[in-house]
């Protein structure tokens, strides 16, 4: 059987069967060189992070229908009354739980970011020895509820941009 190989088994068939080889490892060489940096994975336990921007306040085009004017309408209590706007201040960055119902004891609707901008609709209400007011957001109708006075401040009245 050897003779047979022998026969069959030239330096050429060795040669060509090595510079195979030697190929097939440059091209897995190049390989791994080009996708280095995809093998890169997170430690564990570290999570990611989404930072996501505060709402701001996107004033809409000016309508036919009532709209809030800039003389508050009802009493005025610490400079706030109804039809102003106001905006969550002095939570240090924590938000304001905007509650379902004037007092600690309702439960909160949503979490009002700092510095985010609300039209006072309602109040004020006395609870929990503190005042409230009833706020709903100029963007979006849903975002309302009752906040405590002493963390909000009150702002301007926006402009329409033109």
């Amino acid at each position: 059987m050897w003779n047979f190989l022998r026969e069959r088994v030239t330096v050429w068939v060795v040669l060509g069967s090595l510079g195979v080889a030697v190929s097939l490892l440059l091209l897995l060489a190049g390989l791994f060189y080009l996708m280095r940096g995809s093998f890169q994975t997170q430690p564990a336990g570290l999570p990611a992070v989404t930072l996501i921007a505060a709402p701001t306040l996107t004033p809409s085009a000016p309508s036919r229908t009532a709209t809030p004017t800039s003389t508050p309408a009802g009493p005025i209590v610490d400079g706030i009354g109804l039809g102003m706007y106001v905006q969550i201040s002095g939570t240090g960055g924590d938000g304001l739980r905007l509650r379902s119902g004037p007092g600690k004891s309702n439960d909160p609707r949503f979490l009002g970011y700092e510095s985010e901008v609300f039209l006072v609709k309602d109040g004020p209400k006395y609870a929990d020895e503190l005042t409230w007011w009833f706020l709903e957001a100029p963007y979006d109708k849903g975002r309302s509820g009752w906040a405590a006075a002493q963390f909000l401040s009150v702002v301007t009245e926006p402009k329409p941009q033109q």
